[in-house]
């Protein structure tokens, strides 16, 4: 799908009054990066002039303005470019509240009261699997444990893959070097772009198992680019490189046939 990615992004800077600022991204592939700029700009009008202690408070409130505004939710909601724009402000609002706190962003989240984290999220369309009620609950028992798991991850960091080794249209040579430099990084896991020619991908994903050796994980992602049998079908054939997970096999919207695959 994506055979040609030049990395780019949308970038939010929120100004305040007292000179702290925050710092906002959307992630694209090159051309287009100047129409979610320009939904940004459409957004603006929804956060300029608010306090920063008056979106915290109602974080939710503040994501639903974003999300629900009467004119511009018919270009959404919460999809394609308006959701990339409403990411990149939402960034920067998180990061705004963190350095307002003197904290990087995963202590603020950490250091948060349950009843505060689930204040932050909107759960419209996600109640009928997972409550507000649910969600506090299980904080509530995750807080056993909460400062080894935090002095665990100031020891060790926290686990990531890398995709930049594996994208569609790269050659072999540019494949072997990108994922040489990756373990001489120390990256244990890789995520390989497939879905555009079948025996190549097998080629690929041979190629890359062999590099990266058995004990470090390789993931595929298809970028939505089969349906249903033909993802099942495929992702049989790529078995052999013990893919830990398939992301996007098919249109996201497709809950059954993400089901089927799953089956």
């Amino acid at each position: 799908m994506h055979t040609d990615p030049d990395y780019s992004a949308a970038y939010v800077v929120l100004d305040t009054d007292d000179g702290l600022k925050g710092f906002g991204l959307a992630f694209t592939l090159g051309k287009g990066t100047e129409i979610v700029v320009c939904a940004v700009q459409a957004l603006a009008g929804l956060v300029v002039g608010k306090s920063l202690q008056d979106i915290v408070r109602n974080f939710r409130g503040f994501y639903r303005l974003l999300t629900s505004d009467g004119q511009m939710r018919w270009l959404g909601p919460e999809k394609g470019v308006i959701h990339l724009a409403t990411a990149a402000v939402l960034n920067a609002v998180w990061d705004l509240w963190a350095r307002a706190e003197g904290k990087p962003l995963w202590k603020l989240l950490v250091d948060m009261d349950p009843k505060q984290i689930v204040s932050c999220i909107d759960f419209r369309y996600i109640s009928d699997v997972l409550t507000e009620e649910e969600a506090l609950d299980i904080l509530m028992k995750a807080k056993e444990g909460k400062q080894q798991r935090e002095d665990q991850m100031l020891r060790e960091g926290y686990p990531a893959y890398t995709t930049s080794c594996a994208w569609l249209g790269y050659s072999d040579q540019q494949l072997k070097q990108l994922c040489a430099d990756a373990l001489q990084n120390g990256w244990s896991r890789f995520k390989v772009k497939v879905g555009a020619d079948l025996e190549d991908d097998i080629r690929r994903c041979r190629l890359i198992r062999q590099m990266i050796g058995p004990s470090n994980t390789l993931m595929i992602d298809a970028n939505q680019r089969w349906d249903v049998a033909e993802a099942i079908s495929w992702v049989t054939r790529l078995a052999e490189v013990k893919p830990l997970w398939i992301e996007e096999p098919t249109s996201p919207d497709d809950i059954l046939g993400h089901a089927a695959i799953s089956k």
